[in-house]
């Protein structure tokens, strides 16, 4: 089968950074499934992966998600059966979706929304997955439970922003305050459902009082941890909590949070596969957001489709998200 691979890091500029490459089709183990991809998108874990050098021989697949049609099922596999078009991130552990044909685990996995074709629905599974996780299991939001409270969304046009602008105003049914630059990011967000847009060049907290939310009940911040941290501390409420997704550069300090009895959390979406604790979650949640994305209160986040699936197309897929300039999600769709 067709895949795009890498043998050892390189930067992208690098001819041999990713390549086309052939591979035996998977076999599918007990509870897996064994899916035709269709369609992709590239995250940041993507580039950060392609870096380190690899543990085992061989090429690494990368890719973490993806839409597609089940063509078989393991031995013990209950809710899928060939023919069904599903979506999932699946395991950071496992070779990824950048192939013709992948297995993964029917826990990680749900139907994909009819309303949305493939291209549309391979942008959603692990930006939503992580935006989901981080307002309900991290920050403690519930649906129907939101009344009168907010949330700051550090980095509203990346991937994860515009999936979490969109779950916390429209499903959490919360205030949502982001930040953004360029004009045509803080329009993005707008479209999205966020009701406040705060430009994250200059300072945040006169800002978040000029707009009446000095006090905010939940953080969320997908980029440049470090950078915001001492505003982050300063801008929780009282019991209110802090979720991030990026690594520190340097050791935090979470006495400021002391005072308030406010909580920081780390949120990182491939957790439960790794460790094999609560992998039925995600299929559930990403069940859900089918059904919101089919009800019309979820929308694809793709900004640009970039051709077929082939090593070029995301070797240029990866170029523009290690820019730090993309907005939305960058997606392939199809085989040459």
């Amino acid at each position: 089968m067709k895949a795009i691979g890498f043998n050892q890091p390189r930067a992208i500029e690098d001819v041999h950074a990713l390549e086309d490459i052939q591979l035996d089709l998977p076999s599918p183990g007990p509870r897996d499934l064994l899916v035709a991809v269709q369609a992709v998108s590239v995250n940041p874990i993507d580039t950060k992966l392609r870096q380190p050098p690899l543990e085992q021989p061989g090429y690494r697949v990368l890719g973490f998600d993806a839409a597609g049609v089940v063509e078989a099922v393991g031995a013990e596999v209950e809710n899928f059966k060939a023919g069904d078009r599903v979506w999932y991130a699946g395991a950071v552990q496992r070779q990824g979706s950048n192939a013709q044909h992948q297995c993964v685990d029917e826990r990680l996995v749900a139907r994909k929304p009819d309303s949305l074709g493939m291209q549309e629905a391979a942008a959603l599974p692990l930006t939503a997955l992580t935006a989901w996780e981080a307002l309900e299991d991290q920050l403690g939001f519930q649906p129907g439970q939101c009344e009168g409270k907010n949330v700051l969304v550090i980095g509203g046009a990346g991937g994860v922003g515009s999936i979490a602008i969109q779950l916390a105003a429209h499903h959490f049914g919360l205030k949502v305050i982001t930040t953004a630059g360029r004009e045509t990011s803080a329009n993005w967000c707008q479209s999205l459902g966020a009701h406040h847009i705060v430009d994250y060049r200059k300072p945040l907290l006169p800002q978040l009082e000029a707009i009446g939310c000095p006090q905010i009940d939940g953080i969320f911040i997908t980029q440049n941890l470090d950078d915001y941290w001492a505003t982050a501390c300063q801008a929780v409420a009282p019991f209110g909590g802090i979720c991030a997704i990026v690594d520190a550069r340097a050791p935090l300090d979470l006495n400021p949070l002391k005072a308030k009895s406010a909580r920081f959390s780390w949120e990182f979406m491939f957790t439960r596969a790794m460790f094999a604790t609560d992998m039925q979650r995600q299929g559930d949640i990403l069940t859900q957001l089918s059904a919101l994305v089919d009800q019309g209160k979820i929308q694809s986040t793709v900004s640009e489709g970039l051709g077929t699936i082939n090593a070029a197309n995301l070797k240029e897929a990866h170029r523009r998200l290690e820019s730090g300039q993309t907005i939305g999600k960058l997606v392939l769709a199809g085989w040459e």
